[in-house]
């Protein structure tokens, strides 16, 4: 009875880590990077180049 016991409960922790894994990748898949709001290219001089 003690194996059936010890195998039921390497199951349930098994499946507790699975899904605290996929918790854990859905939860950095989800965060958003800090990016700044700056543009790339900046045109100065826009209005008087033509």
């Amino acid at each position: 009875m003690s194996r059936l016991l010890a195998a039921a409960l390497t199951v349930v922790v098994a499946a507790a880590l699975a899904v605290g894994a996929a918790l854990g990748v859905v939860a950095l898949l989800d965060a958003t990077p800090d990016q700044p709001n700056t543009p790339l290219i900046t045109y100065e001089n826009a209005g008087q180049e033509r």
